[in-house]
C-alpha cells in the first residue's frame, strides 16, 4: 500500500471531514478523480479533459493523489514512455463522495443565482 502523506489525527469529531478534504483538496484533484471514475486514462487524455490546467499542475496533483494512495500510476517500458493512471481500490471508495459533489454542484453551484449570492 502506498505511503499516505497525511497521518491519522486524533482530535475532535470534525477531523474525519477535515482529513478527507485534505486528501481531495487541490484545484484539480476532485476533477481528476471524477474523470478516473470512468476508467484508466493516459496523462494527455486527462490533460485534454482539464483544458485550463497546466501540465505542471496536473503532474503535481497526480503525484499527490498517488502519494495518498488514491491513484495508481503504471509506466510501460517503451519509447516514448506510456503512463496510465487509474483509481486504486482506496480511490474508488471516494466514488459516492465525488458523485455527491457533482450532483450538489449541478443543483446549486451551476445556477446563475447561486453565483450572485
Amino acid at each position: 500500500m502506498a505511503r499516505v502523506r497525511h497521518p491519522g489525527q486524533d482530535c475532535s469529531p470534525g477531523c474525519p471531514v477535515e482529513a478527507t478534504l485534505q486528501l481531495i483538496d487541490g484545484k484539480w484533484k476532485g476533477v481528476v478523480l471524477f474523470h478516473l471514475l470512468s476508467g484508466t486514462m493516459r496523462f494527455n487524455e486527462l490533460r485534454r479533459q482539464l483544458a485550463n490546467c497546466t501540465q505542471r499542475m496536473l503532474t503535481n496533483q497526480l503525484r499527490e493523489l498517488e502519494a495518498d494512495g488514491l491513484v495508481h500510476r503504471k509506466i510501460y517500458p517503451e519509447v516514448p514512455p506510456k503512463v496510465e493512471y487509474s483509481l486504486t481500490p482506496r480511490g474508488r471508495t471516494l466514488e459516492p463522495v465525488i458523485l455527491a459533489l457533482k450532483a450538489w454542484g449541478e443543483e446549486h453551484a451551476a445556477r446563475p443565482e447561486a453565483k450572485a449570492a
